[in-house]
């Protein structure tokens, strides 16, 4: 797992995981292995130094101490199943359609790229993985229904279009904090970087926008703003909209 990862993203400086036992004895073997082959290249000390990488483990029996991690996890699994269901895919479909939602959940957009009110881009975990966001190829135009799909590639792309939607509109429901009955909340801002919640979005895609007009109800709050992505000005219900947090949130 550890020579997939370092192969797919380099080496990394840190791995956070909890304290399975297949975690804590690969990073015991990783040392022995070495402190073994240090011994017998001193020359490499520095290099292994400078290159070398750390596991930082949380407390024993705390699984709650990685919530967020396992949070996503247990959202991706659970919606993987529903999308996929019982579908008989071979070992190649099912690698290739894990690829596709991989990169999905790491083209999720997660805060404003910067303060600017003109910069419409967003940070994504792709950007911290390869430096730049995520492209996804034309999507496939497949049926409604598994069962109309008339070749292997639609039924993949078919499974990939569900777990697209089932997971977008719970991570932007996520983002919108609907505790509005326990505590009041502050309004949607002009300049503020959303994500608009639109139907039939291809996958990877979100719609972006910045905020340049809002409009209050008779209590002051406000109900509806204009939205300015890259297709022109859109105006949409608060409820549609869900603000990316700054990084000093």
């Amino acid at each position: 797992m550890i020579n997939r990862f370092i192969g797919r993203r380099g080496i990394p400086a840190r791995i956070h995981c909890d304290n399975a036992t297949n975690f804590v004895g690969a990073e015991r073997k990783l040392r022995e292995l070495r402190e073994a082959f240090l011994k017998q290249k001193p020359e490499i000390l520095q290099f292994a130094a400078d290159e070398g990488f750390t596991f930082a483990f949380i407390p024993p029996r705390a699984p709650h101490f990685g919530g967020l991690w396992e949070a996503a996890v247990k959202s991706a699994k659970h919606l993987l199943v529903r999308a996929v269901g019982n579908a008989l895919l071979t070992a190649e479909e099912i690698v290739t359609l894990l690829v596709e939602i991989e990169a999905v959940l790491n083209s999720r957009p997660l805060a404003p790229l910067s303060s600017n009110p003109n910069d419409g881009e967003a940070l994504t975990p792709a950007h911290l993985l390869i430096g730049c966001p995520l492209r996804a190829l034309p999507p496939e135009k497949v049926p409604d229904s598994p069962s109309r799909c008339l070749d292997r590639w639609q039924l993949v792309c078919f499974h990939k279009q569900q777990f697209w939607r089932a997971w977008s509109k719970s991570y932007l429901l996520e983002l919108q904090q609907r505790n509005k009955w326990a505590q009041p909340q502050p309004n949607v801002e002009p300049g503020q970087l959303v994500v608009v919640h639109e139907d039939n979005v291809p996958p990877q895609q979100w719609v972006l926008g910045r905020v340049t007009k809002t409009t209050t109800g008779a209590d002051g709050k406000v109900r509806v703003a204009d939205v300015t992505t890259k297709s022109g000005v859109i105006r949409r219900p608060i409820h549609k909209l869900a603000v990316l947090p700054m990084p000093n949130d």
